[in-house]
């Protein structure tokens, strides 16, 4: 009550001061409002401002420490990237060379089986004619005993007396092959 008292007679006081009274402040008001400023300033720099203050460093220090580990996941992003890019071009190098060697050792193979067929080819071709060669030769006899066989019997015929007898047979046959012979040679000979 004693407040009200002291409010009641503050606004008897204001109504009766002048103009020029009335922006100087009632003394006890005064006194007053500067105890509860200098109340609430010495609890707030108390209790609050260092609170404040600490909740303020701590972030600070947080949001410090985030750019710094920012900083250090991007330079540490660079240096994976860096090393990325160096190892990818070190793959491509290698690809490269693993490519050439490639290609290298298969112009070497594709010689090589050349090289082999060409030689499987002329082995077959001389084997095909040696085999040509000896099949003729084989012919050629077969053709000189059927020829003097049937020469023999041509000429047993004609003289009318048989030529069995194998010496004189043969003799006869290679007699009319030679006679067969030169005359193909010379006839021949004559063409040209």
């Amino acid at each position: 009550m004693h407040n009200l008292s002291v409010l009641a007679e503050g606004e008897e006081h204001a109504a009766g001061r002048s103009g020029t009274d009335a922006l100087i402040p009632y003394l006890p008001e005064l006194i007053f409002g500067l105890i509860a400023i200098g109340i609430v300033y010495y609890v707030a720099s108390k209790f609050f401002v260092p609170a404040m203050e600490k909740a303020y460093a701590e972030r600070r220090d947080a949001i410090e420490g985030g750019m710094a580990r920012a900083e250090e996941a991007e330079a540490e992003a660079r240096a994976a990237q860096q090393k990325y890019e160096s190892q990818l071009a070190e793959a491509r190098a290698e690809a490269n060379a693993i490519r050439e060697k490639a290609r290298e050792e298969g112009d070497a193979i594709r010689a090589e089986k050349r090289q082999q067929a060409d030689a499987e080819a002329a082995r077959v071709l001389e084997t095909a004619q040696k085999q040509i060669a000896s099949e003729r030769q084989q012919a050629q006899v077969q053709l000189r005993g059927e020829v003097g066989r049937l020469s023999t019997d041509l000429a047993g015929r004609i003289v009318g007396e048989s030529l069995t007898d194998e010496t004189r047979q043969k003799g006869l046959v290679d007699r009319f092959l030679s006679e067969l012979e030169s005359g193909s040679a010379s006839a021949t000979g004559k063409a040209r």
